[in-house]
């Protein structure tokens, strides 16, 4: 399995005003692991990149001069995402950009959704996490992951950001026992054991729900469900 985390940064908000990528930052994960195949550069613009940009990640017009343009790249770029699932934050804010780069070069082009499967982690963490502040800083303190070199935006940075966090977010489950723990597992009780993907991590015991828990859960969803007019979210 071959995911790219992908993140970009560019001169403004819109590429529909003339806006343009300056930054491109991509991680590689091979079976939800880093393999340190990461693709990283930095473009020039032909435009000036605004004050409110600048402000976030910090590249100015004077060093991009003697970067290479997105039609210098974009072979490699596309034959390095070729084949494997995009892993986006906000995608929509990324592959807009990234799709009209392409325009640029030939109007006839296919778009990146054509090419690659793509997996947004915002609209996921919405659906994680309703209700609440899904911003990538965010969900790195939710997650307790370090981000205290983040104090500038930066596309191959916030491109490993995003894959720890996007890995804290799937979790990576392969078995699931929910009649009690596998042959040989000494778990107690009623727990059963998770194994996950990553390896590296110990097994996660879930303690199940007893009869008098879940007797009270639905009895709170009853009350819910009445105080909001028959429209409880848990009842969907």
């Amino acid at each position: 399995m071959r995911q790219i985390v992908l993140d970009t940064e560019t001169t403004g908000l819109e590429p529909e005003q003339g806006h343009r990528i300056i930054e491109i930052g991509c991680v590689e994960l091979i079976d939800r692991r880093p393999s340190g195949n990461n693709f990283h550069q930095y473009l020039q613009p032909d435009r000036e990149i605004d004050d409110g940009a600048v402000e976030v990640h910090g590249i100015t017009t004077e060093f991009l001069a003697d970067k290479p343009r997105f039609g210098d790249i974009v072979e490699d770029f596309i034959g390095y995402l070729n084949g494997a699932e995009l892993i986006i934050h906000n995608a929509p804010f990324d592959v807009g950009f990234i799709n009209a780069e392409l325009r640029r070069l030939d109007p006839q082009s296919q778009p990146l959704e054509a090419l690659c499967p793509i997996t947004d982690t915002l609209a996921m963490a919405r659906k994680l996490h309703p209700g609440q502040r899904n911003s990538l800083d965010a969900l790195c303190k939710r997650y307790e992951i370090d981000n205290t070199q983040r104090q500038l935006h930066g596309a191959l940075l916030d491109s490993e950001i995003l894959a720890d966090v996007y890995l804290a977010m799937t979790g990576g489950q392969v078995a699931l026992s929910l009649g009690g723990p596998a042959a040989g597992e000494e778990t107690g009780g009623d727990a059963v054991v998770i194994r996950r993907l990553d390896s590296d991590r110990s097994p996660l015991t879930v303690i199940r729900a007893s009869k008098a828990e879940r007797e009270a859960h639905e009895a709170r969803l009853d009350a819910l469900d009445e105080a909001c007019g028959g429209s409880c979210v848990w009842r969907r």
